[in-house]
């Protein structure tokens, strides 16, 4: 047909102007791309009464298909109109790159020590999201009872009753509100937070480029899980004006030593090439159990993440390769102190290297207990297939009421441990006490909405953390209102404190070296020769 259409224009140039010739040309040309489509169907052109590219029974299917499609659309429109569903979706705003952390943040609520302890205030707090794509077209409801387990849906029925719950800054009363593509988000929930040590952070160094402390264990470096204002940024932040600061490295929670930080994007990035070089030098020094060897080790074994949430990793050959060299310091019949040279920083290297030897961190929450079996993971034998090592580690903390030094909650193990304790709510948990706190200046008229379990609120006051008048007459936190909640499940709770054993792992980041820096730590009491063991 494309040679027919070529003679037809040739035929008309001489009669014809080229305008004309290049219109016939175009029409032609449509007319057999129209029947190419017939025939790639398997229609005869010979049944077919007109030659207009619109006879074709392809364009005719995509017409009466275009028109189903747009009734589909009207009638859903409709259908939303008479749910109350039809709104409109603003579009999403850009959010502020880089740092986001600044003086509203660290306003949130303070600090108090207790009992060798630093303990955060309750406070409340925006958990904020865009709608996910797996989110469109299912209500609220479906997506808090499959995605956020932390609370019962009755839990957020009371949120959104209050006012609690927004969507695209406007409460919400209906839970059964579908979401849409970039809906956003707001859930305005009482937060706690666990204790950390109350050792205090020593600065090593501090210039134009960057900030180097000692970090205690027991602290996150950055805002994680369920800790915010009890890590190491939010702290540098409140009590020694540090902030801005751009995580070079991370240790885990439990590691103590060498931490440091870049005042600017540029000093960041520059070190982060270093390291991808593998221009940087790391010196750890831990303790471990039994002999270690006094000639120099190498562990080379390859290692596989088994669980980002929980945090394990396993000696695998499906793993990433890295490297660890080892030296024994001393040894004093039951454990030895050990330096580390790691030369990758691949998740928990050491700590899985130094198990995979038999020699795991003598109080290693995680790499030296049974749950790997009577040899403890020694050799990279476990005999068990990931989910099963995934809940054995799990049961054995529950055993030991020791959840929380694995960073999760009940609800993110739920995969894990199925629902076990569904039918005898904290079966899994601390003997706990519920608590019920008497407000002196509450009416009789408040009580009866407290003892409901709801807190009121108007369209102009979302559920924002409760604020007073100063003497001064500046604004203020409230404390006294925000440290309880009448919807927090937490507030009825008394949670053991942790033992200071529960809050030292025997891992130091002792030293960190580069081109133009080298920085040390002391050495922690846990690894001189003349420790003992309380």
């Amino acid at each position: 047909m494309t040679r027919e259409a070529d003679a037809a224009a040739a035929s008309a140039v001489g009669s014809e102007s080229a305008p004309r010739v290049a219109l016939e040309r175009r029409r032609l040309l449509r007319r057999a791309r129209a029947w190419w489509a017939c025939l790639s169907e398997g229609v005869s052109m010979a049944a077919q009464p007109s030659l207009h590219p619109g006879s074709c029974p392809r364009s005719a299917a995509r017409r009466r298909a275009e028109k189903r499609r747009q009734g589909k659309g009207k009638e859903a429109a409709e259908e939303e109109e008479e749910a109350g569903e039809a709104r409109h979706v603003p579009p999403p705003k850009k959010r502020n790159p880089g740092v986001s952390f600044n003086e509203a943040h660290f306003a949130e609520t303070s600090y108090y020590f207790e009992g060798g302890l630093r303990k955060v205030r309750p406070y409340f707090f925006d958990f904020q999201t865009y709608c996910k794509g797996r989110w469109v077209g299912r209500s609220l409801l479906q997506v808090f009872g499959a995605e956020f387990r932390a609370q019962p849906l009755e839990a957020y029925r009371a949120a959104a009753e209050a006012g609690r719950l927004r969507l695209n800054e406007r409460p919400v009363k209906d839970l059964g509100l579908r979401l849409k593509n970039n809906d956003f988000l707001r859930n305005t929930i009482h937060r706690h937070e666990p204790p950390v040590t109350a050792q205090p952070i020593e600065i090593i160094e501090e210039n134009d480029e960057v900030v180097v402390v000692d970090k205690p264990s027991s602290l996150p470096v950055h805002p994680c899980g369920r800790f915010r204002h009890n890590t190491v940024i939010f702290i540098l932040g409140k009590e020694h004006n540090l902030k801005e600061l751009h995580t070079i490295h991370r240790l885990d929670r439990l590691t103590s030593g060498v931490l440091m930080f870049a005042k600017s994007v540029e000093v960041s990035k520059r070190i982060d090439e270093q390291v991808r070089q593998r221009q940087l030098e790391k010196e750890y020094v831990c303790r471990v159990l039994g002999e270690f060897p006094e000639n120099e080790v190498i562990c080379e074994e390859p290692i596989l993440v088994v669980s980002y949430k929980v945090g394990v990793c396993r000696v695998d050959p499906k793993g990433k390769p890295c490297k660890t060299v080892f030296r024994r310091l001393s040894y004093n019949g039951e454990t030895s102190v050990v330096k580390c040279f790691p030369h990758t920083g691949r998740t928990h290297q050491i700590r899985v290297h130094l198990q995979f030897l038999g020699h795991p961190i003598a109080n290693d929450p995680i790499y030296n207990t049974n749950a790997w079996g009577p040899e403890k993971g020694k050799g990279g034998v476990v005999n068990k297939t990931d989910e099963e090592l995934l809940q054995s580690l799990v049961e054995e903390h529950l055993s030991k009421q020791s959840l929380g030094i694995l960073d999760v909650t009940e609800d993110d193990l739920k995969p894990i441990i199925g629902d076990k304790g569904k039918e005898t709510p904290g079966k899994y948990t601390m003997p706990v006490e519920v608590i019920h706190k008497k407000n002196p200046d509450q009416t009789e008229e408040s009580k009866d909405e407290s003892q409901s379990g709801i807190l009121t609120c108007s369209q102009n006051c979302v559920s924002e953390a409760p604020m007073c008048q100063s003497e001064n007459g500046e604004t203020c936190l409230d404390e006294h209102r925000t440290e309880t909640d009448p919807l927090c499940e937490e507030c009825k709770i008394v949670r053991p404190d942790p033992s200071p054993k529960e809050l030292v792992m025997y891992l130091h980041a002792l030293r960190y070296k580069g081109a133009d820096f080298d920085y040390c730590s002391k050495m922690p009491a846990w690894a001189q020769d003349n420790w003992e063991e309380t």
